[in-house]
């Protein structure tokens, strides 16, 4: 697959042949859902937690005699049917993470850029910098390559003046080669990828 390489102000710098083993897979649902289900359950924190009855800082004296007074029979108030008492089966704080292999992660991430590909929505660039670390020009430049929700992926340092300029856009992600993943290659419209970018996933992939 070639792609015309662009610049930042919307300007040709030559083509890039992307390779059909990265971007050119059939795109399956059922994988990218495995790894962005995977890639969720890791980031929830998994701290809420509820008191049970034990834990429950009220007297252990029974409420009532025993018999005779026609209600049902109750120990300590703290049981878990009355107001105040403790919560019963209630969260634990525990990990919601789940376990996916590191082939399936890996395949998730090339039916992802395939996906993208598939749709016509990865732009390759140059490279991507800025003069100044200016959020208002950054936008215009966006607005120039009809580009409103993207996430861009640079090489092993990400040119601190666009991430900077892209911190106030709310729908502009950067991120590092090291750091591409399926989840926010999904949830934004375009894919910007450098060339640097490019080739650090086809060195990773070969």
């Amino acid at each position: 697959m070639e792609l015309t390489v662009k610049t930042l102000d919307g300007s040709e710098a030559g083509s890039v042949t992307l390779s059909d083993e990265i971007f050119g897979l059939e795109p399956r649902a059922d994988i990218l859902h495995r790894c962005v289900t995977w890639q969720l359950s890791r980031r929830q924190a998994g701290t809420h937690r509820t008191k049970g009855r034990s834990e429950i800082n009220r007297t252990s004296k029974k409420m009532y005699k025993q018999k005779g007074t026609g209600n049902a029979r109750h120990g300590a108030a703290s049981a878990p049917q009355f107001r105040g008492g403790g919560r019963a089966f209630g969260p634990v704080v525990r990990s919601h993470a789940i376990d996916l292999p590191k082939k399936v992660r890996a395949l998730a991430l090339k039916h992802a850029l395939s996906s993208k590909a598939k749709a016509a929505q990865i732009v390759v660039l140059d490279n991507v910098s800025l003069a100044d670390p200016k959020t208002k020009a950054l936008k215009e430049r966006l607005a120039n390559l009809g580009i409103s929700s993207v996430l861009f992926v640079d090489g092993a340092q990400v040119e601190q003046n666009i991430a900077l300029a892209a911190r106030n856009l709310p729908y502009v992600d950067v991120l590092p080669i090291q750091g591409i993943n399926v989840y926010d290659i999904l949830r934004r419209d375009t894919l910007v990828l450098t060339k640097a970018a490019v080739d650090a996933l086809e060195a990773r992939f070969k």
